[in-house]
């Protein structure tokens, strides 16, 4: 006779549980207790080195031990700890959105009435400083290296050699750029390349080939120019000390050294931040631009009609490019060739203390104008529009940081785009 065997625990545990079903499995899951969410169930293992029971976390040594706030670490914020969403933190300086023409690159939502208040006095009170300081450090060093003051006959110079005072006053108008930055950095709480273009930098690639286009077009003006007057003066025109090779050298070197920066700050001031000033509050740009031009025009002096509405018609059509291009380049390389070629033949004519300023220009200068700042102007337009230059500020520019930090991705959801392959959220 066979002799039966007393059931024991585990056989009264086969027979209460389906086959397959693991005992301590979560109500309603049929799935492996040891695999990770998600996944299929398999047949039930239990590796010393695999991942801990109920967790979705990587194995051991596989992870992060420290996560950040919104995955919910040791060193999260408090408002994490509750599952309560987390705010973050605003970014100091903001550029304004996409899709922005240049004027309104200001508009970034970060500016209130004092802060514009701010900016202007900012961006005066700096230059005003900076101006004094370097007057003052400029004579002093300049006498120091033999340079006489200039003698007191009504002149503008302060010092007697035309050449050292050229150079001075290219250095003191150069601090425009420097002003500029720093207040739409401090006050504007926006990044400052925004000044210099729409992409938020320079564009070197740009620059040089507006370059390459207003030399050749200054070089051509200038010439028409210095033949009219010769015509009519005859060749009193070419009078003048005419310096040595050493000293022409010098003083070329000089102006190709320094005519940048007082051309481009003087582009930062009034093409740039003043257009973009009233282009905070105004939607059109032409206000702004109208103000600019004759304070372009009033800042040079008023030697006489003919030199006033030549600034002021050159200030416009520059004006007129600058929103086209979405930048300040094509500007700033005719403004350069413009001078170093003007000063350039005032040099070696021999004539550099004699000359003034654009408002001294004669009225035939004003007729050339007339006829070379639209044809730059537009060639300039069209090869912008052939070469794709923005106009407006792009999605992502290059060198500006985004308009909103990006919001934290819980723990194990996908980050903006994932699973798409288009860049969207799927």
């Amino acid at each position: 006779m066979s002799e039966i065997s007393e059931p024991g625990p585990a056989a009264d545990a086969a027979r209460e549980r389906p086959e397959g079903r693991d005992p301590w499995a979560p109500p309603g899951s049929a799935g492996d207790p040891w695999a990770p969410p998600g996944q299929a169930a398999g047949p039930q293992h239990a590796h010393p080195g695999g991942p801990q029971p109920y967790s979705g976390a990587p194995p051991l040594g596989g992870g992060q031990p420290y996560h950040g706030a919104a995955q919910g670490g040791p060193y999260a914020h408090p408002a994490a700890a509750w599952g309560w969403p987390v705010q973050p933190e605003p970014p100091r300086r903001v550029a304004a959105p996409a899709g922005t023409r240049y004027h309104e690159q200001s508009r970034n939502g970060r500016q209130r009435v004092w802060h514009r208040l701010g900016e202007f006095a900012l961006v005066t009170g700096l230059f005003m400083v900076a101006m004094v300081l370097l007057v003052g450090i400029g004579m002093a060093v300049g006498q120091a290296l033999g340079f006489d003051p200039a003698p007191e006959d009504g002149s503008d110079r302060l010092l007697a050699d035309p050449l050292a005072d050229q150079a001075l006053a290219l250095t003191g108008l150069a601090i425009g750029i420097p002003a500029v930055l720093l207040a739409v950095l401090w006050c504007g709480r926006r990044p400052p390349g925004t000044v210099v273009s729409v992409v938020g930098r320079m564009r070197w690639r740009w620059l040089g080939l507006c370059a390459a286009v207003a030399f050749p077009v200054m070089a051509a003006q200038m010439g028409v120019l210095v033949l009219w007057e010769w015509l009519e003066a005859g060749d009193e025109v070419f009078e003048g000390d005419v310096p040595g090779m050493t000293r022409l050298l010098v003083g070329l070197a000089l102006f190709a050294a320094l005519v940048p920066f007082q051309a481009a700050a003087e582009e930062f001031v009034f093409r740039g931040w003043l257009v973009q000033f009233f282009g905070g509050f105004l939607r059109s740009p032409w206000p702004g631009l109208c103000v600019a031009s004759v304070l372009f025009a009033l800042a040079h002096g008023f030697g006489g009609w003919s030199g006033f509405f030549l600034l002021l018609y050159s200030a416009l059509w520059w004006g007129w490019l600058v929103l086209r291009t979405g930048g300040l380049e094509a500007v700033i390389a005719m403004h350069t060739a413009n001078n170093v070629l003007s000063f350039g033949l005032a040099l070696a004519l021999g004539q550099l203390a004699d000359s003034g300023t654009a408002a001294d220009a004669p009225w035939q200068a004003l007729v050339v104008e007339l006829v070379s700042a639209p044809v730059f102007c537009l060639v300039v337009d069209r090869m912008a529009r052939a070469r794709g230059i923005a106009s407006r500020r792009p999605a992502d520019p290059a060198g500006a940081p985004p308009e909103v930090p990006p919001e934290p991705q819980p723990s194990g959801l996908p980050g903006p785009g994932t699973g798409t392959g288009t860049g969207l959220p799927a």
